[in-house]
């Protein structure tokens, strides 16, 4: 599966140069708001130290790493659902991403710009919440209307529909969260902002950051890692809380044309994986063998994990570990 994460936040909190670390990309990064007038999007190859190893022992030709794709959001500011600063084009493009990692500027500088005039990290974590907030009730408010008029002639699933949407609506208009509503088939097609999950970047020294802050964002039921953003040594970091907070793991195919890593949520099936690597696979499944990735560097290679009896043939109601290493056999 492909990871995408939408990076979002109040202008010039460090948005742009946190992409540009990831990315190495060449972007404009400037002291003043809106300085990015399209989502730039890089590709980042998922760290995995276990991937190097293996292409090692398998002297593989080529190595491809998991990869996570990054959407840097030009700054959001207060009204930005109805259209203020580059508000409603921005919002938008959130809704493809997988997750939302939020950039909280902690760190104080007076060099830099605040569109608010001061350093305020509660403050801009709730008008950026709000704005995604407001977003999503517009985005009901429009839909809402057509499915009560379907329902209306006794379209069964037009009534089921109406009654998510409601739901929702009275929750985020109460100021409550709809994570956990993600998975509603009628909430789920409406691409809703606040039912990504997300996570916060908080941009500074541990110092800046402030126990309030810290527990405003555990009260939300979120999570988050402190980093300066100017520190590249650091945000690998953010890659693996955004595998946590998805829930996705790897796993691992090798041999002497390549090694790589794979992307699946944690609980998936053999076939379930096997789709990853080619959407046949999985309705062509037929089994799967199988060696975890300490066996596998304890034994030395297939053969000898076969001989010492490391090898497991499973079917298809298998759940892939993290850094099980597979071969799918299909029809």
């Amino acid at each position: 599966m492909k990871l995408s994460i939408g990076i979002v936040g109040m202008p010039n909190v460090g948005k742009s140069t946190l992409f540009k670390l990831l990315t190495s990309n060449d972007i404009v990064i400037a002291n003043y708001p809106f300085a990015t007038i399209d989502p730039n999007v890089g590709v980042v190859p998922v760290p995995d130290e276990r991937l190097d190893v293996l292409t090692k022992m398998s002297n593989s030709k080529k190595t491809i790493p998991a990869v996570v794709e990054f959407f840097d959001i030009a700054g959001l500011v207060k009204g930005a659902s109805t259209g203020e600063g580059l508000g409603n084009q921005f919002l938008t493009h959130i809704r493809d991403v997988s997750a939302i990692c939020q950039v909280v500027r902690c760190f104080p500088d007076s060099d830099v710009i605040h569109v608010d005039s001061s350093v305020d990290p509660i403050r801009d974590l709730e008008t950026i919440n709000a704005e995604l907030t407001i977003k999503d009730l517009e985005t009901i408010g429009k839909r809402l209307p057509k499915a009560e008029a379907e329902a209306k002639t006794g379209d069964k699933d037009a009534t089921k529909e109406v009654a998510a949407l409601q739901g929702a609506q009275d929750l985020l208009s109460a100021g409550k969260s709809i994570q956990h509503l993600a998975d509603d088939p009628f909430i789920k097609r409406m691409l809703l902002l606040t039912t990504k999950p997300k996570f916060y970047l908080l941009n500074g020294e541990p110092e800046d950051v402030s126990a309030e802050l810290k527990l405003r964002i555990k009260d939300e039921g979120s999570e988050y890692i402190i980093a300066n953003v100017a520190l590249a040594d650091e945000l690998p970091e953010l890659i693996k809380k955004a595998y946590e907070i998805l829930g996705l793991i790897s796993f691992f195919t090798t041999g002497e044309d390549e090694s790589r890593a794979w992307t699946i949520r944690k609980g998936s099936t053999a076939p379930q994986a096997a789709g990853a690597i080619h959407s046949d696979f999985e309705e062509k499944f037929i089994r799967a063998e199988v060696v975890s990735y300490e066996d596998f560097i304890t034994t030395g290679s297939w053969p000898k994990a076969r001989q010492q009896g490391k090898l497991r043939v499973e079917g298809k109601e298998y759940i892939i570990a993290d850094g099980d290493i597979v071969e799918i056999r299909h029809g």
